[in-house]
This record gives structure tokens, sequence and C-alpha cells, in this order.
């Protein structure tokens, strides 16, 4: 697993040694930075369940201002550690923890972010319950987005609090559902 494109083109990173961890591919990193485009750049960026922080990374490599990484399993956060410090990206925070326990201290910090990614383990449930948290939080800027990254075969709602899907991608057995705030409706 490689560094894409950015500042740390071509670097490598490691992968926790660990079953069930599934790092985002190179391919799909590819395919979700090629969607962001320009729009990383200066951003904060909230890398959830960071695993590796390949995502996280590439965010920095990319021109982002700053990535807060969130990771519980300590294995892997020694591995994102490693692989930040190989980089030589500044402007990064690790945070151990379980997310759904951290996020409501990030926003009781006022906390917020223009990106948050999600890829938390497959068929756990933890998708849906960490964005209604994100929804209920405040963490996301007006113009922000969620993504989360999920198995095509368990798809997510239109709509989770005050978060609408706006778009999906499918990438094999993989799939991107992206998230903006819902418009709020006058009554």
């Amino acid at each position: 697993m490689r560094v894409i494109a950015g500042e740390a083109k071509g670097r490598r990173l490691k992968v926790p040694k660990r079953k069930g961890v599934r790092p985002t591919s190179d391919y799909l990193r590819e395919a979700l930075f090629g969607i962001l485009g320009s729009s990383v750049r200066g951003v904060r960026f909230l890398d959830l369940y960071a695993g590796s922080g390949a995502v996280g990374i590439e965010a920095l490599s990319r021109g982002g201002a700053e990535v807060v990484f969130l990771e519980q399993d300590p294995a892997c956060l020694r591995v994102l550690r490693e692989n930040v410090e190989r980089t030589g990206l500044g402007q990064n925070r690790l945070l151990g923890g379980d997310v759904l326990r951290v996020l409501p201290r990030l926003a009781r910090q006022r906390e917020s972010f223009d990106i948050i990614f999600l890829d938390p383990p497959y068929g756990t449930g933890l998708a849906p319950r960490t964005l209604e948290v994100v929804a209920s939080g405040g963490l996301l800027r007006p113009h922000g987005v969620v993504i989360v990254e999920h198995f095509a075969k368990e798809p997510l709602p239109e709509r989770i609090g005050n978060l609408r899907r706006i778009r999906e991608r499918t990438h094999g057995q993989t799939m991107l559902s992206f998230y903006a705030r819902a418009p709020e409706v006058e009554q």
C-alpha cells in the first residue's frame, strides 16, 4: 500500500497485521480522491476507524490543513503512528479510543470538520450508529461532507438525523456513501 498523490506520493504504508483489518485499497482511495478533487486542500479532515491511516494520510499529502485520526485498536494505532511519521506530514493528531465515546467529547470541545471519513468494521452496525452521533454532534461544518466506506450489500439509509445521502459509488463489493447536511425546512 502506498500514498497515491501529493507531497508524500509513492511512500509505502504499513498495514496492521490483525484479523478483520481491511485497509482501504489504493484503487478505492484513488476513486475517492478523484471524486473529492481539489476540495481536500485546506480542509480539516476527521478519519474515523482509521486503521493504517491511509485515507487521512492521503488527505494530508494532497493539501489537507489538518487530519485528526481516531482508532480504537492499540496495534492499529501503533502502525498508524509509524505511517504518519514515515510520511513526514505534519498537522495531525492521533486519538485512541472508542469512536462512539470520543466523538461526543470532540463535539463538546467544539471541534468541527469539513470532511469526515468513516470505515468501520463490516457487519458491526457501527456505520449507522456513527452517522447518528456525527449528525447530532455538530461536528460537520455547514458545507462539509461525511463519507462512509461500507459493504455494498449493507446499504445505509438515505437520511440519518440532519444528514442526507447525496451520492453513492460502488467499487466491487465496497460502497462509498456521501452525506451532507439536509437543508432545513422553514415552518
